[in-house]
This record gives structure tokens, C-alpha cells and sequence, in this order.
């Protein structure tokens, strides 16, 4: 069994100050797998104190060193991406062939992403040729509080710490305790890349620890939290007495918009969408609006690629899905399968319980609902499993009103060959992201929502922003 019970504080492993054991469980197996430790608000104060110490210098750093020291970061991540993939695989779930081509590799697209965006960024830049001698100075905030979640671990870490260092401030990381041995591997790729001490801490922990710690804490001059929108209420309210900045990346509902146009494959593309990584993705596509002419074919489709989609073991290679994170998790979604069923949706396809070969495992059958209606409980709330629930639309006006009618607003997504109609639909639709026809968003593309799924903007040079001042200057000599 894995033991890793230090924590990375002032560019060193030390031990917690006070032993609190954590069992890592395999998801596949409900086995434990590893055991780390739960750090302590003094734990947590260690790191601030470490990381405030490290500001002023690492602050004052020129540009070309803090790119020097995330390309180094980069090509150790690489290099270890074997032991990442493993990583993600063992203690979240991800089926080992998923966690090599979108788990481990999502952390390599945002770092090279950032270093591009990074190069065409003026940190000291001109007001306007009204004011030649005015100035516009981005500056790092300060210390960052970095809480991120079990279900794309290196994905959040990587929009989270890259964009930090590059924009000069000095961080303390509290990974999900549920899936935290990709975070502790990433915290040695720091080491190994020659971060100065202090820069860059991590202390493991729960939410109401070490989080609430980091939250409330005085010393840290931001907050950026994913996960769920009741955390990031939580996390608004134990950092409003210090007035520190919060930037929050929280849940979704997303709905794909499915016109009687749509390309053959956007059906078939939808659902397996919805069920990647185990419907445990706040952007995915979990409430299908199609149109009523073709509504009972796209219903079939969907219950033939239900029934197709195998489930299996992490450890195992193949292109199946794997389990949900925890035992909470699958109860939390075995209760909202029920819930559909009681409320009167049609189950077309998987349901409660189980997939039949495994008995064993945080293993949920691949379920798609129809004739949902607004309003049903599995239309409202993110289960955050593979769990489809399917809504027929009359018209286009129809289909917006029940995009729009929910408190998440994160990626909507619109499937039609009019290009006048996806135009009109994605300026319409109320989400910080649209995407249509199956078309990825661009490198360099800021990920975040609105409404209650928080405000932040990751990635690019939105993402490196998120950790700067905006100071104005005036009387600046001229050169």
C-alpha cells in the first residue's frame, strides 16, 4: 500500500504536526490503496507563512524566469506521465487508457496553452495614446489559496498553480483528499523542476480543515476553489471577512440543443459526451433537448449507445468507463436514479444498481431517461454520473426557455447545420461556454460559467489574470 503522509511546505516533505491518517480508496475495488494525512489549520497557517515569506522575491522575479521555471515543470511532467496516468487511474477511477489520452494529457494542453498566452502578455503597457504617460501595471495579487477536485485532477491543478507561478504569486494547494497521489506526484515534479521554496506549497486536507482554513485565513489574498456550488458558497462566506478575492469554477447542467438538422452523429456524439469519465464532468452535456420530429428516433439512439457503452475496472485497458469516485457518490446518484423513476421519467436504458458482471466497486449502469419534463429533479440537480435525461422541444424559442431555466449556467451546446440558428442560439443561451456541432473550444479558450456555476475564467490569459492587479499609473517618464 502507498503511504505518503508529508506534506510539501517551503520546499521541503515534512510531517504534519499533528498525525491524522486518510484512507485512499480504489474506487474499483473499494479496497484501500493508499494512506495519506489530513492536515490541520496549523498545518495550513505553516504554508501561508511559508508562501507569504517567498512573495516579495518570487513578486519581483522578470517574466523570462518564471516561463523558465513552468517549460522546465512541463518537460518533467512529461516525462512522468506514466506515473500520472497510474496516478489518476488508481485513486479516482479513470480507465487507464482514458487517464493516458485525456486525463494526464489535459495537464500537458493547459501548461503549454498558458506558456503561449504567457509570451503575448505586456505586464506594463500604455494606457493610450491620449496619455502618454499613463500606465496600466498587472501585478501578482499575493499568497493563493488552491482547492481542487477529484473528478480531473490534473486538469484543475494545472489551471490553478501554472497560471500562479507565471503571474508571480506564491501558493498553498489542497488537493482533494479523495484523489490526492496525482497532486503529491505533481508536487514532486515542482521539486524536481527547481521551484524556490515557498513558491509553491501543498497540504492535504478536507473542507472544513485545512479549506476553511485557507479561506478565512488572513495571509491569503485569493481564493480559487472547483467543485461543487455548496462548497463554493461555503467558501464565499468564510473568505468575505477578509476580502479576499474568490474566483469560483462550480457546477453545471448543461443542455445540448438537438435540431431536426443536426449531423447523423450528434445524438450518438451526445451521449457518449455525457457519460466520459463517468458523467463526472460539471461541463457535461446531461440534459438532451431534441426536437420532436426526430425526438423517438434520437431516444432509440441514445438507449442503443446506453447499452453498448461497457463498464469496467480502472486497471483494465479498453474503452469503457470505469466507476464513480466514492460509495457517497454512487448513493448520491442511485438515490437520484430512484428519484426519476418515482417523478415519471421513462427509463429507457440502465437504472438502479449495478452493472450485472460486477459486484464489487462504485460501478453505475449507463442510464438515460426520456420524457423528462422541467422541473423533475434529475432535470435540476448535477448527478454527476453517467445519467441522461432527455426533453422533446416544439420550437427554437421553447428549447432556449429550457436551456435558460436552471441555476447552473456553465457549457450549453447546440447541434444544427443552420448556421444562422447556432449564431443567434450562442449569443441566447446563458453559460460562460457554447459549444456546437461537436467542436471543441481553441487552445487558449477561458473555461468557466455563470450564475451558480461560479465566474472564473481558466485558462489563457484569462486564467494568468485571474491572479493579477490591474494598477494605474500616471506620470510615468518617458524612456
Amino acid at each position: 500500500m502507498i503511504k505518503k503522509h508529508d506534506f510539501f511546505i517551503d520546499g521541503r516533505w515534512v510531517a504534519p504536526l499533528q498525525p491524522h491518517d486518510f484512507p485512499v480508496i480504489d474506487p474499483s475495488t473499494e479496497d484501500v490503496c493508499a494512506s495519506i494525512s489530513l492536515g490541520s489549520a496549523a498545518d495550513a497557517d505553516r504554508a501561508v507563512a511559508a508562501a507569504k515569506a517567498a512573495f516579495a522575491g518570487w513578486s519581483a522575479t522578470p517574466p523570462a524566469e518564471r516561463l523558465a521555471l513552468v517549460e522546465r515543470v512541463l518537460a518533467i511532467y512529461e516525462r512522468r506521465a506514466e506515473e500520472m496516468s497510474q496516478a489518476i487511474s488508481l485513486e479516482m477511477g479513470a480507465p487507464i487508457d482514458m487517464a493516458r489520452r485525456s486525463q494526464t494529457p489535459s495537464g500537458t494542453w493547459h501548461i503549454t496553452n498558458f506558456i503561449t498566452a504567457f509570451k503575448q502578455m505586456e505586464f506594463i503597457r500604455p494606457l493610450g495614446p491620449h496619455a502618454p504617460n499613463d500606465r496600466i501595471a498587472l501585478e501578482p495579487i499575493g499568497v493563493a489559496g488552491l482547492i481542487t477536485p477529484w473528478n480531473w485532477p490534473m486538469n484543475q491543478v494545472s489551471l490553478k498553480v501554472i497560471p500562479a507561478i507565471l503571474a508571480g504569486c506564491t501558493m498553498v494547494l489542497k488537493p482533494s483528499e479523495i484523489s490526492p497521489l496525482s497532486s503529491l506526484l505533481f508536487a514532486e515534479i515542482m521539486e524536481e523542476a527547481g521551484t524556490p521554496a515557498g513558491v509553491f506549497n501543498l497540504v492535504n486536507g478536507d473542507g472544513p480543515g485545512v479549506g476553511n482554513r485557507l479561506s478565512s485565513h488572513p495571509d491569503v489574498d485569493m481564493i480559487s476553489f472547483t467543485g461543487s456550488t455548496r462548497a463554493g458558497i461555503a467558501i464565499t462566506k468564510a473568505a468575505a471577512d477578509t476580502l479576499k478575492r474568490v474566483c469560483l469554477e462550480l457546477g453545471g447542467k448543461g443542455a445540448n440543443l438537438v435540431f431536426a438538422d443536426a449531423d447523423a452523429a450528434a445524438v450518438e456524439r451526445g451521449v457518449k459526451h455525457c457519460f466520459n469519465n463517468s458523467g463526472q464532468s460539471c461541463n457535461a452535456p446531461t440534459r438532451m433537448l431534441v426536437e420532436r420530429s426526430i425526438y423517438d428516433q434520437a431516444v432509440e439512439i441514445a438507449r442503443q449507445v446506453a447499452e453498448s457503452t461497457k463498464v469496467g475496472p480502472a486497471h483494465e485497458a479498453g474503452g469503457h468507463i470505469g466507476p464513480v469516485v466514492s460509495q457517497m457518490q454512487y448513493d448520491k446518484i442511485q438515490g437520484l436514479i430512484e428519484k426519476g423513476i418515482a417523478e415519471g421519467a421513462r427509463l429507457v436504458a440502465g437504472g438502479p444498481g449495478r452493472p450485472e458482471h460486477l459486484n464489487r466497486g462504485y460501478f453505475v449502469r449507463p442510464t438515460v431517461f426520456a420524457d423528462v419534463t422541467p422541473g423533475m429533479t434529475i432535470e435540476r440537480e448535477e448527478i454527476f454520473g453517467p445519467v441522461l435525461s432527455m426533453i422533446p422541444f416544439d420550437t427554437e424559442e421553447e428549447a432556449v426557455r429550457i436551456a435558460n431555466d436552471t441555476p447552473y449556467g456553465l457549457t450549453n451546446y447546440v447541434q444544427s447545420q443552420d448556421g444562422a440558428r447556432r449564431n443567434r442560439l450562442a449569443r441566447r443561451l446563458r453559460s460562460g461556454m457554447v459549444e456546437m456541432n461537436g467542436k471543441s473550444r481553441a487552445a487558449g479558450s477561458p473555461f468557466g460559467g455563470v450564475k451558480a456555476s461560479g465566474r472564473a475564467r481558466e485558462g489563457g490569459h484569462w486564467g494568468i489574470e485571474e491572479f493579477l492587479e490591474v494598477k494605474a499609473i500616471s506620470g510615468w517618464a518617458a524612456e
